[in-house]
């Protein structure tokens, strides 16, 4: 009897085995898993670095040398314990000079959820939450022997939403996405500064002027900026994002009416050709939150695969060892579906956001795709080769643990794998690989100029950021004369922000460059021409220009400034454009823009007369609600003079949208102006006297203000 117990137990415990071997694959090799990929043709992937040299990596760089580092987080997805940060900086190294890493050191070690660096001055910044830090080697020996915190404060509980995906643009102004994470920020350099609440927002900052602010989105994992400072991020599910508007336009005042500046720019949803069966614990939860959906009578639809729910890594390939038309994709990695998505981005003609598009041969596949459930693609690099190299994290599970339900949890071990880690380098096939190490920390000032103007993105802005750092002002007219002469407007623009980086920009350079053929120039031009008060009269002509981008960057720029021909250039953007919801947040982002003044000038042109638009009627409620909202009771008062009286150029639909709006923004103003005996006085009059259509919302009005009768 015991024998056949025993006996029994060994057959369960063996079908248990059985079946927890079939619900989740065990590692490949390197070699291995690299038979798996289905990669585009013409091209070739081959390992870069590999375990033992390399583990959990989450990012890497080249360095303006060409030394290599990559930031492993062995923490993953655990948070940190404080002071116990598995988080490494690892320097590798090529010591052969055959193009594979053999050899490795720790750079830095016991990081907190290190996800992403960048070179500064001969170190790394680095951003592990709550910080970022600086990190250097003095001594030659590729360690780091200074640690100093620049930021603190930001959020630091979740390892997958943190500060991440340090990037240097090409005006000066270092990027990260924070997630829209809270967090209450501080730059130890300026101590007496008060701590920068980071809700609902990204970041930025500049290091050689001491600037430090929060920038439009709520990237995730991986941010892509291309040649001309346009940003886009990765966010799981959404895998290419634009925040077209600039954090500090639209908050130049505290009363625009809220709203996502994100935008999906991708035109095909979803959708990604996935290799892989979705893993049992995924199916599982898929299906269970299905079962809730359909319970709940909810149109909702709960996808396991074949659909972007792990992207991340957004890069920009601006190199120039792929063929012409691969420059300027962005590649971006689904982790939960073992796969590289290729984007091709192009501005509009008719709209602010860009599209991304599937580019071609990547209508039915991916740009790579395995049958690996362990590769994790979590990020790229575009690197001085001209090569793209890929950050495979390489884990049996990858998923917040969180987030997945206890009973399903039970045979998942989410550190297996956490010894483990790949980085690729994709080439063009039959094309040879540049072992050369750039070395331009050695290069005269007068060299790097020479440099900006090399094919490949990395080096322009590896060039860019030296020149600054070095702050050497016997290149600067090496710099004018490659701003003023260079065919290509990138080179231009470049150079233009190194002369801004060197403190040598005059009204001259920028007046040019307001007249570039490139509509890229003529944007960059613009936010700089904001220092000078003698640029108004070309801003006021550029609200007209061709370029969608232009025009609404001219918009933009003209609220920085008080001149009464800005009113009448706001009111000329009103009426050609002012459908378009990107053009009404620029008006209105502006103290100009929201005044009673341009009020009178629109109702004065009969813009909000005749058959109600939805878009007018909202614009006309958005600027009464900031109108209502700084509650200036003589300021709202002469809104309501405007819609009330004059009828003949105020249709009954466009007036009830303002006073809504008034409403509206009383309602949520904190001023005490909007309690004064003699205002709500004034509103009883106007009830009294006005129309029956318009009574109900001037009660609302009333009520808003603070009259209980």
């Amino acid at each position: 009897m015991r024998t056949t117990r025993y006996s029994h137990c060994i057959v369960l415990f063996l079908l248990l085995c059985s079946c927890s071997e079939k619900r989740y694959r065990d590692a490949l090799s390197p070699e291995e898993s690299m038979k798996t990929f289905q990669l585009a043709e013409g091209f070739s992937i081959e390992p870069f670095v590999t375990e033992p040299l390399v583990k959990t990596p989450v990012s890497m760089l080249f360095d303006e040398q060409g030394d290599v580092y990559v930031v492993e987080m062995e923490d993953y997805p655990y948070n940190a314990e404080p002071g116990q940060g598995k988080g490494v900086i690892r320097a590798l190294f090529d010591m052969d000079g055959d193009g594979r890493i053999d050899s490795s050191v720790v750079f830095a070690d016991r990081l907190p959820s290190a996800t992403s660096m960048l070179p500064w001055k001969g170190g790394l910044i680095v951003a592990a939450a709550p910080d970022i830090l600086y990190l250097k080697d003095t001594s030659g020996d590729y360690r780091a022997d200074i640690k100093e915190v620049l930021f603190t404060g930001f959020f630091a509980s979740n390892s997958e939403a943190q500060i991440t995906s340090l990037t240097f643009g090409v005006d000066n102004w270092i990027y990260a996405n924070n997630n829209g994470q809270h967090g209450e920020v501080s730059f130890l350099k300026k101590p007496g500064d008060p701590p920068l609440n980071m809700s609902g927002s990204d970041f930025r900052f500049r290091l050689d002027r001491g600037q430090f602010e929060k920038e439009s989105g709520s990237g995730q994992f991986g941010l892509a900026m291309d040649d001309w400072g346009n940003r886009f991020y990765t966010q799981n599910t959404l895998h290419i994002q634009q925040s077209p508007v600039p954090w500090r336009y639209l908050h130049r005042h505290d009363f625009l009416p809220s709203g996502s500046t994100g935008v999906n720019i991708s035109d095909h949803d979803l959708l990604m050709f996935q290799k892989t069966p979705a893993p049992y614990w995924r199916a599982e939860r898929s299906a269970q939150r299905q079962k809730a959906f359909d319970e709940a009578k909810l149109d909702r639809k709960e996808y396991a695969d074949g659909h972007f729910t792990g992207a991340s890594g957004g890069t920009f390939y601006g190199g120039d060892a792929f063929p012409p038309e691969y420059y300027g994709s962005v590649f971006t990695g689904d982790v939960a579906g073992n796969l590289v998505h290729r984007d091709v981005i192009a501005p509009r003609t008719d709209d602010l956001p860009f599209v991304a598009k599937r580019g071609t041969g990547g209508e039915s596949r991916e740009f790579l795709a395995s049958t690996d459930p362990w590769f994790r693609p979590v990020n790229f690099y575009s690197a001085p080769d001209g090569n793209l190299y890929i950050v495979d994290m390489y884990r049996q599970h990858i998923e917040t643990p969180v987030s997945i339900p206890e009973e399903l949890k039970k045979d998942m071990d989410f550190s297996n794998g956490d010894q483990m880690g790949r980085i690729y380098r994709v080439a063009s096939a039959g094309k040879k690989v540049n072992t050369a190490k750039p070395g331009l920390r050695n290069k005269t000032s007068a060299a790097l100029v020479e440099v900006l103007s090399q094919p490949n993105q990395w080096w322009r802005l590896q060039a860019q950021r030296l020149l600054i750092e070095r702050h050497d002002s016997t290149v600067i007219p090496l710099l004018k004369t490659l701003f003023n002469t260079h065919q290509d407007a990138r080179i231009r623009l470049h150079a233009l922000y190194t002369l801004e980086g060197l403190d040598a920009l005059d009204f001259m350079v920028v007046g040019q460059a307001l007249k570039d053929t490139e509509p890229g120039v003529r944007k960059h031009a613009m936010m700089l021409a904001e220092k000078y008060p003698q640029s108004i009269g070309q801003l006021l002509q550029m609200v007209n220009d061709p370029s969608v981008q232009v025009a609404l960057q001219a918009t933009l720029s003209l609220g920085e400034f008080s001149s009464p021909q800005v009113m009448g250039a706001f009111a000329d953007v009103i009426q050609q454009r002012g459908n378009n919801p990107w053009f009404q947040k620029a008006v209105l982002s502006s103290h100009a823009g929201s005044s009673p003044a341009l009020l009178k000038i629109l109702i004065d042109k009969n813009i909000f007369s005749g058959s109600a638009e939805e878009s007018r009627l909202s614009f006309v409620k958005d600027m009464c609600y900031v109108i209502a909202a700084r509650g200036k009771k003589d300021e709202v008062q002469e809104a309501l003079e405007w819609l009330a009286h004059h009828a003949s150029k105020v249709g009954s639909a466009y007036r009830l949208a303002g006073l809504e709006g008034l409403a509206d923004g009383l309602k949520q103003s904190k001023s005490k102006e909007k309690n004064d005996p003699g205002f709500i006085k004034k509103l009883k009059d106007y009830r009294e006297s006005a129309p029956e259509d318009v009574k109900t919302a001037l009660q609302k009005i009333s009520a808003a203000a603070g009259d209980t009768l």
